[in-house]
């Protein structure tokens, strides 16, 4: 059987109108991930619907409404070969009202392509989609030029806009020197899979060959186990099983084990008995695996999803309080001190109160506007101190980063998001 090859989750983000979908769908079509005649399909269907030139764009945007409007709504995720890797695209609405799906997608994503236009640069939701991306741990970014075929591919307004967006990602935090800039244009297809004559000045890689240099992310082995459990189940025969995906660290069989918060609050001590993964027995799990496992001294009523599991030795953290660097994208109102939505923080969901806010932040900057708002509304970012209303595993984004980052949701959206950069912890009195 033919080795696997590795798998990378990749968002696609940028402005309205920059050309994400039309790049994605060029860069399946060309790579030979999508068929001639689906292509020919979706293109009659633009003709019909009198929108020549977006057949590349139909193929992300696979919603009628979408298509009508000519815009992207929700998430679309297409699987993507390249010589090196198996990628799942997550193309990235621009649109403002839709930042909020963005969140979803970027907060799953291994790595980024910024889509920017050569013909009009660094626009506002550029700016916004970067301080995102970087606050929800996308840290390896490509930018797309694209629309070169409208400036007549010339190098001098390639240049331009490179030191625009270069000003742009220093700001935010991503080291230049590691950031690939990428000549292209999605519509007629000049560096997306193929060279192109037209680009001959461009001596770095074309679109694909620059995903190809993305880097896997190294498993989180190193990092003490953290495993929040989505289910348990009680099967006859075996016992109490939890099912969930590990984090970070890793749990082997026989190990002990404790769950955090657990039943009351006070983390229950128990035995890593089996871990099975797709109905095999396996000796450990590692960061990524969903796996079942059964245990040994908790019970059905000991364990829930939202609990931790952890090692004796270093139990997840429970904070009493937490402060915390978000994001308002969606909110109806305004968010002032006392507001108590419900916050989703790895496989937990708990009610948290706004306790204060403490600055106010430049969305595209990250340096303070003010200090102590009244309130903040959509598109601000801040640092606010948050109550859980009941015990909660959170980490600091600088210890376990994985269990750091939250989604604010309110009547069914999602309407802020952010990581955790210090918080309280609980005296557990571990045995």
């Amino acid at each position: 059987m033919a080795k696997q090859k590795e798998h990378l989750n990749l968002v696609v983000i940028g402005h309205i109108d920059h050309g994400k979908s039309t790049t994605v769908g060029r860069l399946l079509f060309d790579s030979g991930n999508i068929s001639e005649q689906q292509l020919r399909k979706l293109k009659e269907l633009a003709d019909a619907q009198g929108k020549g030139g977006f057949e590349f764009a139909y193929v992300m945007d696979n919603l009628k409404e979408e298509r009508e409007r000519g815009i992207t709504i929700d998430l679309a995720h297409k699987k993507f070969s390249t010589a090196k890797y198996d990628f799942t695209i997550i193309d990235a609405p621009g649109h403002r009202d839709f930042v909020k799906n963005m969140i979803t997608g970027a907060s799953q994503a291994d790595c980024g392509v910024l889509v920017v236009a050569v013909t009009d640069g660094v626009m506002a939701q550029t700016k916004e989609h970067v301080f995102l991306a970087k606050t929800l741990g996308v840290n390896q970014l490509a930018v797309a030029v694209n629309k070169m075929d409208m400036v007549n591919y010339d190098q001098a307004k390639f240049n331009s806009v490179k030191s625009q967006v270069e000003g742009l990602l220093k700001t935010v935090g991503y080291k230049i020197e590691e950031v690939q800039f990428i000549p292209i244009s999605g519509l007629k297809g000049d560096n997306v899979v193929k060279k192109s004559e037209n680009l001959k000045w461009n001596a770095g890689p074309t679109l694909v060959e620059g995903l190809d240099n993305f880097k896997v992310p190294e498993k989180p082995v190193n990092l003490p186990l953290r495993l929040p459990i989505q289910d348990v189940y009680n099967i006859t025969g075996i016992g109490v099983v939890p099912v969930g995906r590990v984090e970070t660290g890793v749990m082997k069989a026989k190990d002990k084990i404790v769950a955090v918060p657990g039943r009351e609050g006070k983390g229950v001590l128990g035995e890593c008995k089996t871990i099975e993964m797709h109905h095999e027995q396996l000796d450990k799990a590692e960061p990524g695996d969903n796996v079942g496992f059964s245990v040994g001294g908790m019970g059905k009523k000991d364990l829930a999803r939202g609990d931790v599991i952890g090692h004796p030795n270093s139990w997840p953290t429970v904070a009493t309080e937490f402060t915390a660097q978000m994001v308002v994208l969606n909110h109806p109102t305004v968010i002032t001190a006392g507001y108590t939505p419900v916050f989703h923080i790895h496989t937990a969901q708990v009610a948290c109160q706004i306790v204060e806010i403490v600055r106010q932040l430049d969305p595209r900057t990250g340096a303070t506007l003010k200090e102590k708002p009244d309130f903040i509304k959509n598109g601000d970012a801040a640092i606010v101190k948050i109550r859980p209303t009941t015990p909660l595993v959170i980490e600091r984004q600088k210890d376990i980063p994985q269990l750091s980052r939250f989604a604010i949701r309110d009547s069914g959206t999602t309407v802020a998001a952010g990581m955790c950069i210090d918080l309280v912890a609980k005296d557990m009195n571990k045995k």
